[in-house]
């Protein structure tokens, strides 16, 4: 695709040199931040989005918040009414079942570094240097530990996590290497079902013993947790700068799914390679616009604002297609159209309401990203098949309902206007003018899962 030239006051090349992705700073507005707002260690609308959490609690003020000092646990997902699977390394006296308030550490944005791809920071409590990087659908996780009896990793199956609390899980030991289990999240406001976010977990060591704990209370030795309010924490023998690799694949399907994506996205250990992999994809879609002039700072806004852009927005399904419908009274695995070569033909996405899109992503997108225009466009399909609706704002498979109006319907009619046609339009036009009619997603409003009620649609007699 050619490339579109911004000349905003043409004084000069690119300030220093530097690439796009050098010059995005996840930080801008991080203080004020909500729960799907912050990323750094992620990809392009990956699944996983792996970044520290401060504030646990409500859609927002929560995740990533600049100006509190106890980083709770690192985790997985943040999304539309999506979160899940959180982890924190630690040595010494294990507080886990104390809760995240207490077993999270202090740091300092002094020995912190963000970056679009990347996350490093010092885990003061614990003197334990945390680095996090990402596949699409993968985690990858380095800690450098101090010479200590016992080093633990936390995986927490009881926290609040943004717009959701984890009702309950399960982990089963398959190895001293490897962990497998599943977070159910409760149902929100938003996304009236619960939702189980699948794991696999594993480790570039093998760890000592695994513990649980539950209720308040350590619980010892377990090959496997199942329940609510708990969760387990493997055990390590580190040595002053022994660096412990972890890789934590995620999946809405199953946990067979979760190890699919695992050994296609990340075989290896090689975390500098991914962390070098992700910039390079990261500069790719920025590098879509070219920006000649102005101060650095100037540079600096506009990377970072089209870095937004390209967030918030998140893939769903897994490597070969397979995704969870959340449309129906129980949870149905769907299937995405293979190509000629056996891959998907699109990813399935999770989005927050297109209401206002108008006047922002449909030109950016359909102009700069057209295929990732297609893609939502034939995600939303997908979606209309399954749930006789093209969805306002989907989490996870569940339409929600936020907002008001069909504002999927100006996305569609935008994309086709510019030339972007690879679905079926035929199907688009007939569910598009459903949800402009009685019934349709134009008779919701907000929290109306059950009801029509509060509608801007309706037959009056």
């Amino acid at each position: 695709m050619k490339k579109i030239l911004l000349y905003i006051l043409l004084i000069g090349p690119l300030v220093y040199g530097q690439r796009p992705v050098d010059l995005v700073n996840p930080l801008v507005d991080s203080a004020n931040s909500r729960w799907f707002f912050f990323s750094s260690a992620t990809r392009p609308f990956g699944m996983v989005n792996l970044s520290p959490d401060m504030g646990t609690a409500g859609a927002w003020e929560s995740g990533y918040r600049y100006n509190q000092k106890t980083i709770n646990f690192f985790s997985h997902i943040h999304a539309w009414q999506l979160s899940g699977v959180p982890v924190l390394p630690t040595t010494g006296k294990i507080k886990a079942h104390l809760g995240p308030k207490e077993y999270g550490s202090s740091y300092s944005h002094d020995h912190e570094t963000v970056e679009a791809g990347y996350h490093s920071v010092i885990l003061d409590d614990y003197n334990i240097k945390a680095e996090l990087t990402s596949t699409v659908r993968v985690g990858f996780h380095r800690y450098t530990f101090p010479k200590s009896d016992q080093s633990a990793i936390i995986l927490d199956l009881s926290a609040q996590l943004g717009p959701s609390g984890t009702d309950s899980g399960y982990v089963k030991k398959v190895s001293n290497q490897q962990l497998n289990g599943y977070a159910v999240m409760e149902k929100t406001r938003r996304r009236p079902k619960a939702t189980k976010v699948f794991f696999t977990i594993h480790f570039n060591k093998p760890f000592d013993a695994l513990h649980a704990f539950k209720d308040g209370e350590l619980k010892g030795l377990v090959k496997k947790f199942e329940g609510s309010n708990g969760g387990v924490y493997p055990v390590f023998k580190t040595q002053e700068g022994e660096q412990l690799l972890m890789k934590v694949a995620i999946s809405y399907v199953s946990i067979k799914q979760a190890e699919l994506n695992l050994n296609t996205e990340l075989p290896h250990w090689d975390f500098n390679a991914v962390v070098k992999d992700s910039k390079n994809q990261w500069n790719d879609y920025l590098g879509r616009i070219e920006i000649k002039g102005n101060t650095k700072e100037q540079q600096v806004r506009f990377y970072t604002d089209l870095w937004h852009a390209l967030q918030g927005r998140r893939i769903i399904s897994d490597v070969d297609g397979k995704y969870s419908d959340m449309t129906g009274e129980k949870q149905r695995i769907g299937q995405i159209p293979l190509d000629q070569n056996g891959k998907p033909r699109f990813n399935h996405y999770n989005s927050d309401s297109f209401w206002g899109a108008q006047w922002t992503l449909n030109t950016l997108w359909h102009l700069v990203y057209p295929r990732i225009s297609e893609e939502f466009i034939n995600s939303m399909l997908l979606m209309y098949d399954d749930g006789g609706l093209i969805p306002r704002g989907p989490s996870g498979g569940n339409y929600t309902y936020v907002m008001t109006g069909a504002s999927t319907t100006p996305f569609i009619v935008s994309a086709y206007m510019k030339g972007i046609r690879g679905f079926d339009i035929d199907k688009a036009y007939e569910g598009m003018l459903k949800n402009a009619m009685p019934g349709g997603i134009m008779s919701k409003v907000g929290y109306e899962h059950y009801t029509n009620k509060g509608g801007g649609n309706r037959i009056l007699y």
